[in-house]
């Protein structure tokens, strides 16, 4: 197999290319930042359904599940609150017509996922979420459940991004993840009961509405039932410029709880090529039922490294993160904590 045929996560300018030949399409035009390095950011469509249940398709389509379990409909070109505790079903505006040998899978995008809220891709017949049969001809379609704050979005928000694969990525190398509590400034925990979270605007939000600041004086931090927690990583991560990476949940006999739902890292994030060396990961950490007390340095999940089939024409960053270089961060909604 020659290096053109190779297994592994399609770069920047192969997605162009399925765009380009129509196996990518869209009911509106694709935006001119919507391609990243390694992967396709989704826009939400016009309609929206509030439901019941969460479900899979299974051998049926997705619009002809959904009347058994939607509630109400929602027109996203107006916008809509998506309130915490409910489950939804959105429209997308991509869709697409895979040649053989392309699939793909979804990701939260690292903002939707550090405002608590699950994204999971659904595509017709589909077994699974987030998976993309090879050769998958149809339209795509998103579960959305804000779990912390309720939301605004509207047609055109991007709350997940969708990676392009041809064949089996080898998995190339993996490597545990610790979290940070060594400093006085542990993390930050979501405030309940809180405002409503506008998904497109930067830099808009006063961040202590919305969060309550953590210390860890001894280098341990109890996570309480059922709260959402953003966290960093012990040590810097670093993705080379060949490769992609998933952020992986580990062992639940090591803890009682999930983290990052956003897991999905670009290539070159963290290295002295893109001049964001020093970055940590961010952890999205939502506990379960039981009060679980995490230790400095404790492992909490693993990073899951794939090859790209070539390098990017684009690394991590260069054309400006809201997220480069981070340490400690929140999601690009709100302002620097003062």
């Amino acid at each position: 197999m020659n290096d053109a045929h190779a297994a592994g996560i399609l770069p920047c300018q192969s997605i162009e290319d399925l765009i380009a030949q129509g196996a990518i399409g869209s009911l509106t035009p694709f935006d001119s930042d919507q391609v990243q390095p390694a992967s396709l950011d989704l826009r939400l469509g016009e309609r929206c359904w509030r439901v019941r249940a969460s479900f899979l398709p299974g051998r049926r389509k997705v619009m002809d599940r959904l009347p058994d379990v939607a509630m109400h409909e929602l027109d996203l070109t107006r916008g809509a609150v998506l309130e915490r505790g409910c489950v939804y079903i959105a429209e997308v505006q991509e869709r697409l017509a895979l040649p053989p040998g392309i699939s793909a899978r979804g990701n939260p995008k690292s903002s939707s996922g550090r405002v608590d809220v699950f994204v999971r891709l659904l595509t017709d017949h589909g077994p699974a979420f987030d998976d993309v049969a090879e050769g998958y001809t149809g339209p795509l379609y998103i579960e959305v459940a804000p779990q912390t704050f309720s939301v605004l979005v509207r047609s055109g928000t991007r709350l997940n991004q969708l990676r392009l694969k041809r064949g089996t990525p080898a998995k190339l190398s993996m490597r545990n993840v610790g979290v940070d509590l060594s400093s006085g400034m542990a993390g930050f925990r979501g405030r309940r009961h809180a405002g409503v979270i506008d998904l497109d605007k930067e830099d808009g939000h006063d961040p202590r509405d919305f969060w309550e600041l953590l210390e860890s004086p001894k280098g341990e931090l109890l996570l309480d039932p059922n709260e959402f927690y953003i966290l960093a990583s012990k040590d810097d991560i670093e993705i080379p410029v060949d490769q992609a990476a998933e952020m992986t949940p580990i062992d639940p006999a090591v803890g009682e709880f999930r983290v990052h739902y956003a897991g999905f890292f670009d290539p070159g994030f963290g290295t002295d090529e893109t001049r964001s060396r020093g970055s940590k990961g961010v952890l999205e950490v939502r506990s379960h039922e039981t009060p679980f007390l995490l230790e400095d340095g404790q492992t909490v999940a693993r990073l899951v490294y794939e090859p790209l089939t070539a390098r990017p024409t684009r690394l991590y960053g260069e054309d400006g993160s809201h997220y480069l270089r981070q340490g400690l961060k929140l999601s690009k909604h709100f302002r620097a904590w003062k």
